[in-house]
């Protein structure tokens, strides 16, 4: 049969089939037809209700009905304990609450009835006034609870500003005008009992702010939250011994945040859930509001407070997400002691057959890299206790810096990068979205936030027996320093407190000169106690499990920077390995001047003549000059320690001060 234009008609299978259908319509019959009369019931249909991964628990012979309830009542039970959280101090009720997200259709049919809370406790020294209506009062805040880091994706793809997806499966996201923490702005109550306890004054990170300005911070960041359709909460759990751990609460704006908190703490199963009750501390990060900044102790728009006594954080005027693991890390630098737990800023691995090692360090001074061992397992990264049980890694993830990042350099961070992961003001090709670490355009703090279990020799649980060797890095660019030393107990707490690397700082005409620079513990800026309590807890526990205590020196030798070279990475490799394996504790040693140190005069792949820094020195009246001025800087920085008493005498003091350089 011809067509009209006189071409040969093309009859097809499907023709033919038409014309056994009275209407003329062709009817694709090569699978069964989708059940949905629509799109938008197609798209409901695409996701499945995920039931809980631990059966809930019921008596031997309960109906399916009692069961029922019983779920209600524990999804009401946590409805009211987030209402609880989330209650202002100065109206009867919390808001009400609801699970889910307000922006999914037909979705409130499967939520459970809205819940407002009783009204929190009021401290007795402060008077609130009853407010019995607002707009408040009218309106439902949803809660989006626990989300998984495919829910969260979605939510900051849609709604976040900034979030994509890069190459690799990570999420790109800002944070804002902050790209690193404000030490400035962050203050602590100092009560009755915080007066006591922390550490304040000359060389403390510890800024002091009264109740009442805390409570009027609380209730800034809380009438925000509350404003809000929808607020992301987490509740997770911080130290992975399960005898000490402490249950946190997370509620934020970002999905950003509440995915770097689902990486960073320790997430709990199904079965912790349903039981987690009531949070031990609670962030409120209100990070998109700033601060009142007529309000008392305010400096500028940002804010970041912390009540010890009522458990509770604030965060105001600063997305930065560093400032929620940080300021945990403080609270646990608070909490841990009062049950003799050491919480240490450091990393932490384990040799095959278990022996661990402690790794401290400031920025640069290889702790990373070295605590990183492929022949070891990872405990942890960067937080740690240590308690008579042994170590244990205070979180659940890893917060790596990512500038300058190579596949070759940091292989496991690297293919950490991938779908779950949080990269921090991180600059990509708009196309393939292949992530530039070189450019530091937005910053040069660039992060990634991963879940530990992402680095393959990860040990999980993250927890070990009780550490063999301690050891202190310190990047020394003045060039004194020996690679390694044996350091005794009173030495160990010497170095621990003065917490000692030296920064290179560069100037227009290429004349650069090394910075030195004290941190004590190796993180003053996380510590609440003075310390000389943690020196003297780190003792206490070397010496009850038999610990060795070692100075690492990861900079310079042979001169300054600028005059000597760099200590070769291979050679602190093998001084590590050899630490490791025992080999240093049976060297023979020999001490050095003014510092008084102990080092080895072999150790194997090593050549001999580094290992003491005068050898290395062209220059010997330069070294000698060099060494006094550097033991001169460790006297002057200590001078705010020295006067401080450890017991019923100075004893101990004077047993730390005696183990410092002599000039």
């Amino acid at each position: 049969m011809a067509t009209p234009n006189g071409l040969a008609r093309i009859e097809t299978h499907t023709e033919k089939k038409m014309k056994k259908h009275e209407n003329g319509i062709c009817h694709d019959d090569s699978s069964a037809p989708v059940r949905a009369q629509n799109i938008d019931e197609l798209h409901s249909m695409q996701r499945k209700r995920s039931a809980p991964t631990t059966p809930i628990k019921q008596p031997d012979g309960a109906s399916p009905f009692a069961a029922a309830l019983s779920e209600e009542d524990r999804r009401k039970q946590q409805l009211q304990s987030i209402s609880a959280s989330l209650a202002s101090l100065t109206r009867e009720t919390g808001p009400k609450v609801v699970r889910g997200d307000p922006a999914r259709k037909g979705e409130a049919a499967a939520k459970p009835a809205p819940v407002a809370a009783p009204p929190p406790p009021q401290p007795h020294h402060h008077v609130a006034p009853t407010i019995s209506v607002s707009d408040s009062s009218l309106k439902f805040t949803h809660v989006l609870y626990n989300l998984s880091p495919g829910e969260l994706y979605e939510q900051a793809i849609k709604y976040e500003k900034g979030s994509f997806i890069t190459a690799t499966g990570a999420l790109a996201t800002l944070s804002g005008a902050k790209t690193g923490r404000s030490p400035r702005d962050k203050r602590i109550v100092k009560d009755e009992a915080a007066a006591q306890e922390l550490w304040w004054g000359k060389g403390s990170p510890n800024i002091e702010m009264d109740e009442h300005t805390f409570l009027t911070n609380r209730e800034r960041a809380v009438d925000y939250l509350n404003s809000l359709d929808k607020v992301f909460v987490n509740d997770q759990f911080l130290n992975w011994d399960p005898e000490n751990r402490i249950k946190v609460r997370i509620i934020s704006a970002r999905a950003y945040h509440s995915l770097f908190m689902h990486n960073m703490c320790i997430r709990p199963t199904e079965e912790e859930l349903e039981e987690f009750g009531t949070p031990d501390f609670t962030i409120y990060n209100a990070g998109q509001f700033p601060c009142n900044r007529y309000t008392h102790y305010m400096t500028s728009s940002t804010s970041v407070d912390i009540n010890l006594g009522r458990r509770e954080m604030v965060i105001l005027g600063t997305q930065y997400a560093g400032e929620m693991k940080k300021g945990l890390f403080g609270v646990m630098h608070y909490l841990m002691p009062k049950r003799k737990i050491l919480s240490l800023h450091s990393g932490c691995n384990m040799g095959r057959d278990g022996d661990v090692a402690l790794f401290f360090g400031l920025s640069g001074t290889g702790k990373t890299t070295l605590s990183t061992d492929h022949n070891r397992l990872l405990i942890g990264d960067d937080e740690h206790c240590w308690s008579d049980n042994g170590v244990s890694n205070i979180e659940g993830g890893c917060y790596a810096k990512c500038i300058d990042l190579s596949r070759e350099k940091e292989p496991d961070i690297w293919n950490a990068i991938k779908f779950g992961t949080v990269l921090e003001n991180v600059v990509f090709d708009e196309h393939t979205r292949e992530v530039d670490y070189t450019d530091k355009s937005v910053t040069e703090n660039t992060r990634a936030a991963y879940p530990i279990e992402y680095i393959p020799n990860a040990k999980i649980p993250c927890v070990g027996p009780h550490p063999k060797n301690v050891i202190l890095l310190a990047c020394d660019a003045f060039g004194v320093l020996p690679p390694v030393s044996k350091l005794n107990l009173a030495q160990t707490m010497y170095h621990f407190i003065s917490g000692y690397t030296a920064l290179v700082a560069g100037t227009e005409d290429g004349i650069k000169e090394p910075q030195a620079t004290f941190s004590a513990c190796f993180g003053a800026a996380f510590i609440m106690l003075h310390p000389t309590k943690y020196a003297a807890m780190l003792a206490e526990k070397m010496q009850a499990y038999g610990a060795t205590g070692w100075l690492v020196n990861t900079g310079w030798s042979g001169g300054r920077y600028g005059v000597g070279k760099r200590i070769k990475l291979p050679y602190t490799r093998k001084i590590i390995d050899a630490i490791h394996s025992g080999e240093l504790l049976t060297a023979n040693y020999q001490k050095t001047e003014v510092f008084g140190l102990e080092i080895p005069t072999e150790i194997d792949g090593v050549p001999s003549e580094i290992l003491d820094p005068i050898n290395t020195w062209t220059d010997k009246a330069a070294y000698r000059e060099t060494l006094l001025k550097l033991a001169g800087l460790f006297g002057k920085n200590f001078e705010v320690f020295a006067s401080y008493k450890i017991g019923e005498d100075s004893g101990l003091t004077e047993e730390i001060l005696a183990a410092g350089p002599k000039i």
